[in-house]
């Protein structure tokens, strides 16, 4: 059976072994198929779907439960496009639709929702770097 093995996977990724296995075991990363040695054997969609964990983790600043509940809305979503695809042409193609519109929505409330706190501390910030800097006029004016 071909496969990388979770070296191979690690390097690609830029991820630790230890974090792979962890998201593996929080259930974030399917499980690998085993080796008859019972090593984890990884394909190039297992490596792709953890770079695109990592980049709504890093990027987006997503929290692991934010995060798992970002990969149960977007596997959400490739089943209700798979299942928009086979009724095309029919009745139903509007309401699997309205389904994969409300997905998308919730999706956009989450990274909303991670905006406005990313917006909340640059204010905070903001406020202090010049409350700081008034704070360091009045030192200057203070000392001519």
């Amino acid at each position: 059976m071909d496969g990388l093995k979770i070296d191979d996977v690690a390097k690609q990724s830029g991820l630790t072994k230890r974090t792979i296995r962890y998201y593996e075991q929080l259930g974030i990363l399917p499980s690998p198929p085993r080796s008859d040695g019972g090593f984890r054997l990884y394909t190039q969609e297992h490596v792709d779907f953890l770079k695109k964990i990592t980049n709504a983790k890093e990027v987006m600043g997503f929290t692991l439960q934010e995060l798992q509940e970002f990969i149960t809305l977007n596997d959400t979503l490739e089943f209700q496009r798979m299942d928009y695809r086979k009724v095309k042409g029919t009745d139903q193609q509007r309401e699997k639709l309205q389904k994969v519109v409300d997905t998308v929505e919730e999706q956009l409330k989450l990274i909303d929702q991670k905006k406005k706190k990313i917006l909340n501390v640059e204010a905070d910030l903001v406020s202090l770097r010049d409350r700081a800097r008034a704070a360091l006029i009045r030192f200057q004016e203070e000392e001519e």
